[in-house]
């Protein structure tokens, strides 16, 4: 049998963005609680017996508890909990998420790179709009024609999820936020969002936006990071479990 790695996509995927944090070490004290200088295995009883083979009841008037007698069990008295974790479920993933991670990005940048992002990509959307003939400019009501207006919108939906999603999932980035040194990350782990990852949080932003709630959703969903502690997140950041932070 072969004891090469499977090749990439087959296995899990490869650690190499540059964004992503390290695991922590373990610290002092990590592992099995009887294969360490400060967890020795528990002394025999009874001259080299094990206390548990004892044929007196070992909580008895005769031979000591294994922990009894002042001598505390292996994970009291000070001394730490195997593996470092916290001993009610602490470990890998537990702490501050932030740990290791640049600083959360500015609220007020966040806002001016989504517009910038909005004036580019509306700029295409309207372009095309106009060359696929259904621009929509009629501000009478009797006069909209619905059709036109529902093809406008999907087009604008298609655009602008596709801008984020594919932009981000390369480097965290969209040209707004590369220009005001901003990016897109995992609050998980700290790396570039995945494409899944990315699709969900652009659609939980535009689709909305673009079909029902107009730039009222964009306030309520970008705005929520000004109010939102400790994370800084907007509800599209929330849907995806990402953040946004500072490159610069």
């Amino acid at each position: 049998m072969s004891t090469e790695p499977p090749p990439d996509g087959s296995g899990s995927p490869p650690d190499d963005d540059p964004f992503r944090k390290p695991p922590p070490e373990n610290p002092p004290g990590g592992g099995s609680p009887y294969g360490s200088s400060q967890n020795p295995p528990p002394p025999p009883g009874g001259g080299g017996q094990n206390p548990y083979d004892s044929p007196q009841n070992p909580y008895g008037g005769g031979d000591q508890p294994p922990y009894g007698g002042g001598t505390p069990p292996p994970y009291g008295g000070g001394t730490p909990p195997p593996y470092g974790g916290d001993p009610y479920g602490g470990g890998y993933g537990t702490g501050d998420p932030l740990a290791g991670m640049p600083p959360l990005a500015d609220s007020g940048k966040r806002v001016l790179a989504r517009i910038i992002d909005l004036i580019l990509v509306g700029a295409v959307a309207a372009l095309l709009a106009w060359a696929f003939g259904i621009a929509e400019y009629e501000t009478d009501p009797d006069k909209i024609e619905y059709g036109k207006q529902f093809g406008s919108s999907l087009l604008a939906a298609v655009l602008y999820i596709g801008y984020d999603t594919f932009l981000t999932s390369r480097t965290g980035q969209t040209l707004g936020k590369k220009l005001m040194k901003l990016r897109v990350a995992n609050l998980s782990d700290g790396a570039t969002p995945s494409v899944q990852t990315n699709l969900a949080r652009a659609a939980v932003l535009w689709l909305p936006s673009v079909f029902c709630c107009a730039c009222l959703w964009l306030i309520i969903s970008g705005g929520w990071s000004f109010f939102d502690k400790p994370y800084k997140q907007g509800l599209h950041d929330k849907a995806a479990k990402t953040v946004v932070v500072s490159t610069g």
